[in-house]
């Protein structure tokens, strides 16, 4: 029973020598980040972005395993470089079974240049066409597009129904269509 004792004291005086687990964390980061990260950069062909997720990955291993690891720091190099190659190697295979990822450009995105340069023709377009309608029609396409006015907007401001006015656009959008088709 005696030498259980003493054996706890002991057990007792070293918990308190030790570390606290995110002391040793930040001993590990500053000890082995930027080895590592060279080390995983070689084995990801270079991508940065890759190596740090690595990196990521393999410091959180080590953290989840902090209780369990030796308390010297320097110690800790071979299983920290094991867990970063078995990291990188579960990664690699990872992307062999997903299909490849194609990227598509952006076509609702064009630049700011050519987006000028279609709106100044349409609009000259427009204006050139604008004349060729019949008042009635040349009107209500004014009203609704140039000005911006809603259909009851539009309705008060030419003293008709909101009925009449969506029949003048839908008959004024065709005919514009027919002349812009016919000015190429």
């Amino acid at each position: 029973m005696t030498n259980e004792r003493p054996t706890a004291c002991a057990d007792e005086a070293a918990a308190d020598r030790a570390m606290p687990a995110d002391a040793r964390m930040q001993a590990i980061w500053r000890t082995y980040a930027d080895p590592l990260l060279r080390f995983l950069q070689r084995l990801s062909q270079g991508r940065q972005h890759n190596a740090e997720d690595l990196l990521q990955e393999t410091l959180m291993r080590a953290w989840r395993h902090i209780d369990n690891l030796p308390d010297d720091v320097e110690s800790l190099g071979p299983w920290l470089y094991t867990v970063a190659r078995r990291v990188a190697i579960d990664a690699a295979r990872a992307r062999q079974v997903r299909p490849a990822e194609i990227a598509f450009p952006d076509h609702g995105r064009e630049p700011v240049a050519a987006d000028m340069f279609d709106r100044v023709v349409a609009a000259q377009v427009i204006r050139d066409a604008l004349p060729r309608l019949i008042p009635e029609h040349r009107s209500v396409v004014v009203e609704l597009y140039l000005r911006q006015h809603s259909t009851r907007e539009t309705a008060l401001r030419l003293g008709i129904p909101e009925g009449t006015v969506k029949s003048r656009v839908y008959y004024a959008l065709r005919a514009l269509s027919a002349v812009v088709g016919t000015t190429d």
